[in-house]
């Protein structure tokens, strides 16, 4: 699956936020990027300004934008509220669960840690770092001693990051279930997901 690979300061800084998590680089430069970056004061039109909302939510969660537009129209399809059932579909993608519950300590390496066959869903090796996780749903790193070292060490390295609510983690049994959905006050604060909607809605 393609995935971004290129500098991921430079997009921290063009957006005005660490997006693939702390980054020293971005705190001593967090203005955007080029000769002209701490001086910038461009101004956007309503299409720049919707683009840049959906290309940082994008970049959050590693997506190519196929796959970003397939989790819309899904979305789009359910009844309720859109722009918050996208965030929901997006926030309950295994490699999400995977890095929200600390296994992982950054959404690209959950997707890495899913990928190498490391998790079970309901006792299911599932290795597809897009399966979708519903309420119920008991996620558990496999029983073997490199699965279980490496996810001792990222939830050493995540021990501040708190477990979402709508989510419970058993530390001794490397185990989370997935209570319930998340409300859109547990979501990312930073995007505003109606300029996303109002963007695609120009399509």
């Amino acid at each position: 699956m393609a995935r971004y690979t290129g500098p991921t300061t430079k997009i921290s800084r063009r957006f005005g936020q660490p997006i693939f998590g702390s980054n020293k680089a971005f705190e001593k430069r967090g203005y955007p990027p080029g000769q002209h970056g701490p001086r910038l004061r461009r101004k956007k039109s309503e299409y720049s300004i919707g683009l840049d909302e959906k290309q940082k939510l994008r970049f959050m969660y590693g997506l190519m934008e196929k796959q970003f537009r397939r989790a819309f129209a899904k979305a789009k399809n359910q009844r309720g509220v859109t722009g918050t059932i996208f965030l929901q579909i997006l926030e309950t993608r295994l490699d999400s669960i995977i890095y929200l519950l600390g296994f992982a300590k950054s959404r690209q390496a959950a997707r890495q840690f899913v990928n190498h066959g490391h998790i079970r869903v309901n006792g299911q090796k599932v290795d597809i770092p897009s399966f979708e996780v519903k309420p119920g749903d008991e996620i558990e790193v496999k029983n073997s001693t490199s699965s279980r070292q490496l996810a001792t060490r990222n939830m050493e390295a995540t021990r501040l990051r708190n477990v979402p609510e709508w989510m419970t983690r058993n530390d001794e049994a490397f185990r989370g279930v997935v209570n319930r959905l998340p409300n859109r006050d547990e979501l990312e604060p930073s995007i505003n997901e109606q300029l996303i909607v109002e963007f695609y809605s120009r399509f």
